[in-house]
């Protein structure tokens, strides 16, 4: 007896005990909520100072909005949304890498990062911020511009996007930094003509590789259309070129107004690529055969160069072509860097590069990728049908409707 009274007096104490572990447990998660909530960032402001206008872009990145500054009505940014759902705690390491890269690189033709603001931690987001990384607002993006039928660049114009555009990436790589996404969308143009490279989600620093060991970077960045062969066939050992030949595919589109190479898979854009620019062989790019991909990819053989050929009708410029050629090189190493390009007569013969301003300010709506319409369906796009028979005639100054 003695026993069971002893044995039922510890366990109601063993009870008590649990309930007030548990209760201040609880109460410590309720204080710890309150402290969130009512905690200070004396960095980092909060989003409300901003007002969503409507929501300008969206894909793997998250979300992208227009948004007006309450205490001055006229001023717009753009909010990019930081995308938190994967992560069980802490702030994402790629946002990181892209705010710190975004802190670095200061010129005219970098998007510009103003603050990081966020939303204040409440029970009804269950404590966890929203994050968003706020830009100066630029008014269009080129593939927005390139969609429009009505958007029509002369050739002076054409000049001076891709004179903005490679003065932007030898800023970048002067610093050390890979952008490793260079497509039409990524490239902001403002409505007094400012060219912007932006979202830099995938960038990151580069280096000579130390002690002879090559890098060893992901091959799994740039848009599949503009990705260069050397990371189509596994190369982790790259530079500035990749950015180069996303350059090159970009001033293409530039008179095709769609992009030149539309492949759905890795192995047809490398099809695509040979059709274009040639066979992977030793002879015009040394050691490919060593990269990793090189014996896992059915590459077509016996193609030739056709750079020229085949964009002539469109770019009617022959220096442009020249440039063109130069940036489509296979061989990374013979690639034309962002300095000599800037120096290639293409920029130093009339028609010299001209101001952009007076064209945008006949279009008073912003052009952007993602408000662009769905192409009709059935609709098949000049330039492609042209790539995959050889025999239509484009003519001058038509205009192809983008896919997306």
């Amino acid at each position: 007896m003695p026993q069971r009274s002893m044995s039922g007096t510890e366990h109601s104490s063993s009870t008590t005990s649990g309930q007030v572990s548990t209760s201040s447990t609880m109460l410590s998660l309720a204080d710890k909520q309150k402290y969130i909530e009512n905690y200070d960032f004396p960095y980092c402001d909060e989003s409300c100072k901003y007002e969503k206008v409507t929501k300008i872009g969206q894909g793997t990145f998250g979300e992208v909005f227009k948004a007006r500054e309450k205490k001055s009505t006229k001023k717009f940014v753009a909010l990019k949304k930081v995308l938190m759902e994967n992560e069980k705690e802490g702030f994402p390491i790629t946002a990181l890498r892209e705010i710190r890269i975004l802190q670095l690189l200061k010129h005219e033709n970098v998007v510009n990062l103003i603050e990081i603001c966020r939303t204040k931690a409440t029970a009804h987001n269950r404590y966890r911020s929203t994050f968003y990384l706020v830009f100066d607002f630029c008014e269009h993006d080129l593939a927005g511009l390139l969609s429009n039928i009505n958007v029509k660049f002369n050739l002076g114009e054409i000049k001076k996007v891709m004179q903005q555009l490679l003065n932007g990436l030898y800023y970048i790589h002067s610093n050390k930094i890979l952008h490793r996404d260079m497509k039409a969308a990524n490239v902001l143009i403002t409505k007094n003509g400012v060219l912007k490279l932006a979202d830099f989600g995938l960038a990151r620093a580069f280096s000579v590789s130390k002690n002879g060991l090559p890098n060893r970077y992901t091959n799994r960045v740039v848009t599949l259309w503009y990705r260069p062969p050397e990371l189509l066939l596994g190369d982790r050992n790259y530079g500035p070129p990749v950015d180069m030949w996303g350059a090159g595919c970009i001033m293409a589109e530039m008179w095709t107004r769609s992009p030149i190479m539309q492949g759905a898979t890795e192995q047809q854009q490398l099809i695509l690529i040979s059709q274009l620019c040639g066979s992977f062989t030793n002879d015009v790019w040394a050691d490919v055969e060593n990269l990793e991909l090189f014996h896992k990819m059915e590459l077509p053989m016996g193609h030739k160069r056709k750079v020229r050929e085949r964009l002539r009708p469109y770019v009617k410029d022959p220096h442009g072509i020249d440039l063109l050629d130069y940036l489509l090189m296979l061989d990374p190493k013979k690639r034309i860097d962002a300095d000599t390009a800037l120096n290639h007569d293409f920029f130093w013969t009339d028609p010299m590069p001209c101001d952009l301003s007076k064209m945008l300010s006949q279009h008073t709506q912003s052009m952007f990728e993602y408000l662009t319409p769905p192409r009709r369906p059935g609709h098949i796009r000049h330039y492609q049908q042209q790539m995959v028979n050889m025999q239509a005639k484009p003519q001058d100054n038509s205009y192809q409707d983008r896919v997306y």
